[in-house]
């Protein structure tokens, strides 16, 4: 019950940040424009199903595409996150179980390495969904391309500080309930 209590706070302050400080700050260049509200989906947990994964991701994505009036692009980019983030968590993980015990995606859990290239990879494939149906209404290629790379960085470099200021603490799994 804790774990959805937590994870309920930390999509309505994901939101709140996206909708009220991101959406709301003069942008810098017209390439960029930052995101954090999907840092959300990336610290779900591992043992979450994919379905309801799914489904998280697409509520996730319909509450920001009511907030910022935007017709179902955060929730198509959202349900992609989502598609993709078993895959990728498949690849990067440790293959022993007694390497890896963690509930869910985390420096700690993950290592660093490893977990740059899932951040970058799922951030990147969030980016790349969302300029492109934007894209399909107008621009040219190249303004795809700098936009899908500028916004990109430019997640990152608001992931990477707040990965470091606020740490998640270790939580292993265990065969006990809690």
């Amino acid at each position: 019950m804790k774990e959805i209590i937590r994870n309920l706070l930390r999509l309505f302050l994901f939101l709140f940040v996206e909708v009220y400080v991101l959406h709301k700050m003069p942008h810098l260049h017209r390439f960029i424009s930052p995101s954090l509200y999907f840092l959300f989906l990336f610290w779900l947990p591992f043992s979450i199903s994919p379905r309801l994964l799914l489904w998280i991701g697409l509520i996730t994505g319909l509450l920001i595409d009511y907030f910022l009036q935007s017709p179902g692009l955060h929730a198509s980019a959202c349900l992609w996150l989502c598609f993709l983030r078993p895959f990728i968590i498949g690849v990067l993980a440790p293959r022993e179980s007694s390497e890896f015990n963690y509930r869910e995606p985390s420096p700690q859990s993950l290592l660093w390495a490893p977990y740059f290239i899932y951040i970058t990879l799922l951030t990147l494939a969030h980016h790349t969904w969302l300029v492109f149906l934007e894209w399909l209404s107008f621009g040219s290629f190249g303004d795809f391309l700098i936009k899908v790379l500028a916004s990109t960085a430019i997640s990152l470099l608001l992931i990477i500080p707040i990965e470091l200021l606020f740490p998640r603490s270790n939580r292993f799994r265990t065969n006990v309930g809690g």
